[in-house]
């Protein structure tokens, strides 16, 4: 009874448009308030103690890095170097956008910023060299999703908490699938540019040219190296590399590359806590709302239905994945972890699934719903950038989501992949 009042007021709440955060809060209340499954001061103190929590200051650090790096040109950087290398092969600008996008994913965290930082600069020239709209429009889209896969990334924080798993396990983990996502899209890129017809760049550079691109570039490529081999060289925390790489983008945007003025900072900072207050508030209410889940056992609940439906592994990880594809159709990614948790998590574990790769899963799947109408966060972003009709964007992204569904089978069902670099550096997984 508890479970059905809590879950369909929910419901009704989200249909008539009211925001996440505020109707995780009333479903709660009205449940406490129809049938008492907890007191008052039980829930107030478990929101406190679902932001009490160390890793999540992680949260607005990463994205006011990524804010800051993406408006210091960064990218720019970025792009001017792997352009050297990738720019002269077939669908050339394609592939060294979505290359730029598996970088600069390392640097942002987040998958609209990276789809804005390298669409500002690559659809122009993609647009100049008659590479199609909607096509580099999609393309920008989808390799952008690894913003949220490859560490460090902001998701799979907000994951780690939910689930009380390793946030530097998780950023390990998310390595090898990123690079897998990565690929996928260069081979289909390589295919629809034979196909178009679409030819490398034929520029040559000097040597003096490559050794400038290459100096000019370091600072950028500098930043997963220091934020990375940071955390696994056990230097500092996931958390403190936030900090640091804060201030490195502060140092690198100010004053190497001169493209932010200090007068800018408190705009830039203002964004990234606007940009955080909303997931930090769902998380905060979500935790009352996850506390009356367990004192409820709804999740056991949950588990034990579907596995007297089936004992399947594959039909279950099927299902679960169908799911996700779907809630991230309409649901804020974040909003959706946190929710969704708790009641998926249990199942996935008496199954034999890994809680690490179970995380990488997730996250994939939700950053697929950044290209998925209606929500399509990347869609709107790119559709905006490459001033190309949304309807026309959503029509040409269906062959890049059937490419992604395929990768995120193949992650699902080859757990190796997600689980080889974490266990190859010993890192907890458990």
């Amino acid at each position: 009874m508890v479970t059905a009042v809590l879950f369909i007021s929910f419901v009704v709440l989200l249909l008539i448009s009211v925001p996440i955060g505020i109707a995780l809060g009333l479903a709660s209340l009205a449940t406490i308030l129809l049938l008492d499954p907890i007191s008052m001061e039980t829930f107030s103190q478990s929101m406190v103690q679902g932001l009490n929590s160390f890793p999540l200051i992680a949260v607005p650090l990463f994205a006011f890095a990524g804010d800051i790096m993406g408006k210091g040109g960064l990218s720019k950087r970025l792009l001017d170097l792997i352009g050297i290398v990738f720019g002269r092969f077939t669908g050339g600008l394609g592939i060294v956008s979505i290359v730029t996008c598996l970088f600069f994913a390392a640097i942002s965290g987040t998958g609209s910023a990276t789809v804005a930082a390298v669409g500002c600069i690559m659809l122009p020239s993609m647009f100049e060299k008659k590479y199609d709209k909607v096509f580099s429009s999609s393309l920008i889209a989808t390799a952008g999703t690894t913003g949220v896969i490859i560490p460090p990334s902001i998701c799979m924080v907000v994951y780690a908490v939910a689930a009380g798993v390793s946030v530097t396990g998780l950023f390990t983990a998310g390595i090898l699938p990123g690079i897998v996502i990565g690929v996928a899209l260069i081979i289909y890129t390589i295919f629809r540019s034979k196909k178009e017809k679409y030819v490398g760049e034929k520029r040559t550079y000097t040597g003096k040219e490559i050794v400038r691109i290459i100096i000019e570039a370091i600072p950028a490529l500098l930043v997963p190296v220091i934020i990375l081999g940071g955390i696994y060289g056990g230097i500092f925390t996931p958390t403190e590399a936030a900090a640091v790489a804060s201030i490195y983008g502060v140092i690198v945007s100010v004053f190497i590359y001169k493209e932010v003025k200090i007068k800018d900072l408190p705009h830039i900072m203002f964004n990234s806590v606007y940009m955080c207050a909303t997931v930090l508030i769902i998380i905060g209410i979500s935790a009352g709302f996850g506390r009356i889940l367990t004192i409820t056992q709804a999740p056991i609940a949950i588990a034990n239905a579907i596995l007297s439906f089936t004992s399947s592994k594959v039909l279950i990880l099927i299902l679960i994945n169908v799911l996700l594809l779907i809630v991230g159709t309409f649901m804020e990614t974040n909003s959706a972890i946190i929710i969704l948790t708790p009641i998926l998590l249990p199942i996935v574990t008496q199954i034999g699934v890994n809680p690490i790769h179970f995380g990488v899963i997730m996250v994939l799947n939700l950053a697929i719903g950044f290209i998925t109408p209606p929500l399509g966060a990347n869609l709107f972003m790119a559709s905006q950038v490459g001033n190309v009709k949304f309807d026309n964007i959503c029509r040409g992204i269906i062959p890049w989501i059937l490419v992604m569904i395929v990768v995120l089978m193949i992650i699902t069902f080859v757990p190796e992949i997600t689980l080889a670099l974490p266990q190859m550096m010993n890192i907890p997984i458990k």
